[in-house]
């Protein structure tokens, strides 16, 4: 940190209260981001997908994906707002896990507000973890679903003011990410690629720039000069457009179709993604629980990982 940054006391960062925030979207944003993660682009009139973007008695009956949730915490969440003092390069700034937990169908408008609050910050010397949770409520005043997001900021360590480093949680057991994948083969596997076929591989696809459009808009994703200042030889991909073709594989394989049984989403970003490769997600039945590993078919890596937790099974499994 500079010598002449505000003091940090991460003590007072995880015990303050912050103002609710309040997120507004409306069919076309539900439309827009179901396209945005690859919704019907093998299959314009695909059964199973049609109903994320078209419904016979007008937009406002359309279903929206349960990953969209995630986007409710867009415009709530500035970790320089709710982390002052602490210094850190945006650009250095991993998004590296998201746990989200759904309690009703997630409506095709609407008018979110949002609480707010640091659940977790810990110091690595050389980085710094934070996790952030996003408590989301309809207009109704009934919690609609909860985002906890966690991110890795490399050169923000070293704040702890004793010879221990400060670590702070309430995480819960039940939401810990991290999961063995079986060493059986998978239960099925689905395949899809992250772009139009006719799109230059050497610059930001569609897939990306029309994702982009549902509120992240960091250049990261679009910009090849700042992509290569952060390592990068091209833009890549969002973890979370990644993560919402994952889960729309989950449900199309394992859920028949159907969004709402889907109860909980978990999923460690391992690897980044550049647009225009396939992803291959494997797919594991324990019990109610869905593991999923997604890999990059060109490079045969794995870049995504972990699970989803379902309210029913079909009895045709």
């Amino acid at each position: 940190m500079a010598k002449d940054a505000p003091a940090f006391n991460p003590h007072l960062i995880v015990s303050q209260k912050f103002p609710e925030r309040t997120y507004t979207y409306s069919e076309r944003d539900a439309t827009l981001y179901a396209l945005g993660i690859g919704a019907c682009a093998r299959d314009a009139v695909d059964g199973d997908e049609l109903k994320y973007v078209y419904h016979e008695d007008g937009q406002k009956f359309i279903q929206v994906l349960p990953t969209f949730a995630a986007l409710f915490s867009n415009g709530s969440i500035s970790l320089g707002s709710l982390l002052p003092g602490l210094e850190y390069d945006p650009r250095l700034l991993l998004h590296g896990q998201q746990y989200i937990e759904l309690y009703k169908p997630l409506p095709s408008s609407g008018r979110i507000q949002n609480k707010v609050a640091v659940a977790g910050l810990h110091d690595k010397g050389k980085a710094a973890i934070v996790e952030i949770e996003t408590k989301s409520y309809n207009e109704s005043g009934e919690l609609l679903c909860m985002n906890r997001l966690t991110a890795f900021l490399r050169g923000a360590g070293g704040f702890s003011s004793s010879s221990q480093p400060f670590s702070y949680s309430n995480y819960p057991a039940n939401q810990a990410p991290a999961i063995k994948i079986p060493e059986q083969q998978p239960f099925t596997v689905f395949e899809d690629s992250t772009q139009p076929s006719q799109a230059s591989y050497f610059f930001p696809s569609l897939q990306a720039l029309l994702y982009r459009l549902s509120g992240d808009y960091n250049p990261l994703h679009s910009d090849p000069a700042l992509a290569k200042v952060a390592g990068f030889s091209q833009p890549i991909l969002h973890g979370l457009c990644t993560l919402g073709f994952a889960v729309r594989a989950i449900i199309k394989r394992i859920c028949k179709g159907d969004p709402n049984m889907v109860k909980s989403i978990s999923g460690r970003f391992l690897l980044h993604v550049y647009p225009g490769e396939t992803l291959i997600t494997e797919m594991w039945l324990q019990g109610m629980r869905v593991i999923y590993q997604t890999k990059v078919k060109e490079r045969n890596r794995a870049v995504l990982s972990g699970f989803v937790d379902l309210r029913n099974l079909t009895s045709s499994l």
